[in-house]
């Protein structure tokens, strides 16, 4: 199904789509702090962050590690409610902004897509991820014409991160509770208008991490990668004001435009063309 693809891509090499990954998983700086949930590091931490976080999380203590918080004993549903009451405490000091109203689950740094029903150790509003430097997980969709172009949406100028900046054809946070097909299926609804029964064809490609500083905090995130063939007579349209056009770029355009890309959606391009490579090669 994706031959004409792998074609179209060949003449991109392979340590160029390697060198993308690269550069997008970052060390934290070393004058970061680690962020502990009794042994197991779980995040990173600036500087100017430990002292409002010790401030409004109970059971914090400062090590040479780190900042440790003494709740391992506890159950996911009461750290959930200790770090519900942190984190709107530091919105409402100005410490946590972009507010969603919506909870990502943290599952650690797992080397597997999660499902809502592995346990976690928490859950948390999705806009304080990056003040605590804790891993999330979201679902990014490339979308590849029959002759092997690709199609990327153009983020929105009132998006809060990386406004006008080129993207994947549809890409969102996984919420909690939300099954990682679903949320590919929903997102190629609500950002590239595309109906279920395309949406629900999408391939897994792989999973990739990215890792930054951001003014936020520390954006630790690992990327759930599909590749979605969308037949010639689809175009996108965009149905939640979230993305402002669409473009659908040959692969040396795609290449060559990889700087105006965020760097999410640049790693998850490089790793869905590698996963069509390595696809094509186990049926040959």
């Amino acid at each position: 199904m994706f031959e004409s693809i792998r074609q179209a891509w060949a003449a991109i090499e392979d340590d160029q789509l390697h060198g993308i990954l690269a550069a997008i998983d970052r060390p934290a700086p070393p004058q970061w702090k680690g962020f502990y949930l009794g042994s197991l590091r779980i995040g990173w931490l600036a500087p100017g962050h430990v002292a409002p976080l010790m401030a409004n999380l109970p059971s914090c203590e400062v090590s040479d590690r780190g900042l440790v918080w003494q709740a391992a004993h506890w159950d996911a549903g009461t750290r959930t409610l200790a770090l519900a009451r942190a984190a709107q405490a530091l919105k409402d000091s100005g410490w946590v902004g972009g507010w969603r109203n919506e909870l990502y689950s943290y599952w650690g740094e797992i080397e597997h897509a999660p499902q809502p029903q592995q346990p976690h150790h928490f859950a948390l509003e999705r806009a304080a991820f990056r003040f605590f430097g804790l891993r999330s997980h979201a679902v990014h969709i490339n979308g590849f014409t029959p002759d092997g172009r690709l199609w990327c949406g153009i983020r929105s100028m009132g998006k809060a991160t990386d406004p006008g900046r080129i993207d994947n054809l549809a890409a969102g946070g996984l919420p909690a509770g939300e099954e990682v097909l679903s949320c590919a299926i929903r997102e190629l609804y609500e950002e590239a208008g595309l109906p279920p029964e395309l949406a629900q064809r999408a391939q897994p490609a792989g999973r990739i991490v990215t890792r930054r500083c951001e003014p936020q905090g520390w954006h630790d995130e690992a990327l759930l990668v599909y590749n979605l063939l969308v037949p010639s007579d689809v175009v996108p349209m965009n149905v939640d004001g979230e993305v402002s056009g669409f473009l659908c770029l040959t692969p040396r355009q795609a290449m060559r435009r990889i700087g105006e890309m965020t760097e999410d959606a640049a790693g998850v391009l490089a790793q869905g063309v590698l996963s069509l490579r390595a696809t094509g090669r186990q049926t040959h």
